[in-house]
């Protein structure tokens, strides 16, 4: 064309609006794409490998399985084919989420299990208490005569401090405690939450400590124990893995381009750290108060998910360490890793207009849950002391604030202070430079003044070579010098 002829180059180019801009900022939280791909094989799709693996799975447990021996292994069987299908679905059409390593499958089917489990909810919410009780039991027949007022009791004799009694608390509740708030540290990494959510659920066991009198314990067991020491250590240790995978440098190079077998091995073990690791900001100075009833919200909503923990097993009575309980808390901890993480960009990020996936799941399960203890908890609500829940519902606010107000102060304390050591530094440093500009002009004209002193002090000249014997110093020039620079009194 013309415009070719000429050297133009018409290129088109796409512009971005503050929608296209919107979704960019959703989709890093929602169906986060991964970079450098450097083994394409395990990142392709496989579609029909998949579809003909399952086919020819499904038809062989299908046909080569005795069906007529038992109903109860016929149950499980499909069960498992059920869940088996539904992950390798999820694997295929479910979003990555925020997270990529070590491979996006995995959070897919994080994903996908939560959808399970959000479904399973369904199902018992619509059913009646012996009917779940029943399952219960058909799942371990043991739970049959199980009782609640077997479970250990915490809160008798409190002031009868012993060694023994000490070292008798010290359980794997204790690791538990520790172990779960290192890794709630990992998820929200902000010393003022966490510290917040700790104070805040130990006064949740004491006002709902009338319904679960599990909840019932001494003084120390609360204050010392527990908030101090198992969740204190474990926020520390959380936060201190945090501080050194903040300042790790994190440049991956490609398995294929690494020569030794250690090398590889190494690369492939790296595959399960984090790919990059993101400075959280939950405080902004600048924020308004919505970003403050966000948190509120969040620390609210992560004491119901606690209390639905406590109210499933006492209502459908389970020993802590069962099987059902410990994976419900196993998957609520992995499913809560991209859950807060979309959390916190919708709150913090004001180009995230919409709530992730994993994120709108989680809320689904907490109401789910709540409603199934509501449903089936109705006798033991009827003991509610309306006074403690409403003291309950303040605190969280109460807390919350002054959690807020303690965390601002502290940030604004450290950012005043680091001000003021900078400009004190700085201060000093144009002091000492200025100082120095001036002793080195006082050096440059005092010897500027003694060289013409000396100068004209000589009144013959100086002994040359034969060949510069014939020239004739000028002191005209030196007296237009001296007159020209201002000499020091």
């Amino acid at each position: 064309s013309l415009l070719q002829e000429k050297g133009i180059d018409m290129v088109r180019q796409r512009t971005q609006t503050e929608g296209s801009d919107a979704s960019d900022h959703f989709l890093s939280i929602n169906d986060k794409s991964v970079d450098d791909i450097s083994l394409e094989f395990f990142y392709q799709p496989h579609t029909i490998t998949l579809m003909l693996g399952c086919i020819a799975w499904i038809t062989y447990t299908a046909f080569a399985r005795d069906d007529s021996l038992d109903w109860h292994n016929n149950v499980y069987t499909g069960l498992a084919c059920v869940f088996v299908v539904f992950m390798i679905i999820s694997i295929l059409t479910l979003p990555n989420g925020p997270f990529t390593r070590p491979h996006p499958a995995l959070w897919r089917c994080v994903l996908g299990l939560s959808i399970l489990y959000v479904l399973l909810l369904q199902f018992l919410i619509h059913q009646d208490y012996a009917t779940i009780r029943g399952i219960i039991v058909w799942i371990d027949p043991s739970m049959e005569n199980y009782t609640i007022d077997s479970e250990k009791e915490y809160g008798q004799d409190c002031w009868d401090i012993t060694t023994e009694r000490l070292w008798g608390h010290v359980d794997w509740f204790a690791f538990g405690h520790y172990w779960g708030w290192g890794m709630k540290a990992l998820v929200i990494r902000h010393y003022g939450i966490l510290w917040t959510i700790s104070i805040m659920w130990e006064l949740t066991e004491m006002m709902f400590g009338h319904l679960l009198p599990n909840f019932y314990e001494c003084w120390w067991d609360n204050m010392i124990l527990d908030v101090l020491i198992c969740n204190g250590l474990g926020i520390f240790t959380g936060m201190q893995v945090c501080k050194f995978l903040e300042m790790r440098e994190y440049k991956w190079e490609s398995i294929k381009n690494i020569r030794t077998t250690k090398g590889k091995f190494k690369r492939a073990l790296l595959q399960f750290t984090p790919e990059s690791w993101t400075h959280v900001r939950w405080l902004d100075p600048n924020s308004g108060y919505m970003r403050i009833i966000g948190i509120a919200q969040f620390i609210l909503i992560w004491q119901v998910v606690e209390l639905n923990t406590f109210f499933i097993k006492h209502i459908f009575p389970m020993p802590a360490e069962h099987p059902i309980c410990v994976i419900r808390i196993l998957m609520s901890g992995l499913i809560s890793a991209p859950t807060i993480r979309q959390y916190y960009s919708y709150i913090t990020d004001p180009c995230c207009k919409r709530v992730g996936t994993q994120l709108w799941v989680f809320i689904m399960i907490l109401f789910s849950e709540l409603i199934l203890v509501v449903k089936f908890g109705l006798e033991l609500f009827s003991h509610t002391q309306i006074s403690k829940l409403v003291l309950w519902f303040c605190l969280n606010i109460i807390v919350t604030c002054a959690g807020v107000f303690v965390s601002v102060k502290i940030y604004r304390f450290r950012h005043m202070k680091a001000v003021k050591s900078n400009g004190k530094k700085t201060e000093k440093e144009s002091f000492l430079s200025s100082q120095d500009e001036g002793e080195q002009s006082d050096q440059h004209s005092e010897w500027e003044s003694d060289a013409i002193n000396r100068l004209l002090a000589d009144k013959e000249p100086v002994r040359r070579s034969p060949r510069h014997s014939a020239k004739k110093v000028d002191y005209s020039a030196a007296e237009t010098r001296r007159r020209k620079v201002q000499l020091p009194p």
